[in-house]
């Protein structure tokens, strides 16, 4: 009934199944992450505080892990070409926005984890536990890091999205599909109406929505 057509890899002229996935994980992460940061600042000091702060710590190491996979993976896959409508600076503007936010994303998932570990807590790295000698001076400026750069990513992905919308509304280009389409669903039989519906649905989908 269905054959799913889909590439692992980047090529020239769009993104692979293992970027998109890491795209949209990253999204999932920081859509719990941010507003859960928000939440711990509020909290007292008890055991609730305790086990919210354990699944921040969790989810950010999944975040640090992440993101270096996805530095890794753009290092040895090509990134897709720019449409041949875009407009002047547009590739700049672009590489310069990514580049912050991996920025960003690094600096808030290494600054939360040296805040915890010279807060006297250890924490497992690469598998190995990690402990560092308590500094509460060292803690307290890695957590001032922590929220700077918070700030700044949410700046970052704010600008992201304009560009999104930008793209959308001003210049009529659908830039959003190139990272949307997880499965390109190709049907076995121009008979089969169930799996021509489908497709269409999820085609028609994406193309007409943000």
């Amino acid at each position: 009934m269905f054959n799913l057509n889909m590439s692992i890899f980047n090529n020239i002229s769009k993104y692979g199944l293992l970027a998109k996935l890491i795209h949209w994980l990253t999204a999932a992460g920081l859509l719990i992450q941010i507003p859960l940061g928000f939440y711990l600042v509020d909290l007292d000091f008890d055991q609730f505080r305790v086990d919210i702060e354990n699944y921040h710590i969790l989810f950010g190491l999944i975040l640090f892990y992440t993101t270096l996979i996805r530095l890794t993976f753009k290092l040895l896959s090509p990134t897709p070409n720019f449409n041949d409508n875009a407009f002047p600076g547009q590739k700049v503007l672009a590489k310069l926005n990514h580049f912050f936010l991996y920025l960003a994303l690094l600096t808030i998932t290494i600054s939360g984890i040296f805040k915890k570990l010279f807060n006297g807590e250890s924490l497992v790295i690469f598998f190995k536990k990690v402990n560092l000698t308590y500094n509460f001076e060292l803690s307290e400026q890695f957590y001032s890091i922590h929220v700077l750069a918070n700030y700044v990513l949410i700046g970052l992905i704010a600008l992201h999205i304009l560009a999104v919308l930008f793209h959308k509304f001003l210049l009529r280009e659908n830039i959003l599909k190139r990272i949307l389409y997880f499965l390109i669903i190709k049907c076995t039989s121009k008979t089969n109406i169930d799996c021509i519906k489908v497709r269409g649905f999820i085609l028609s989908s994406i193309n007409t929505g943000l």
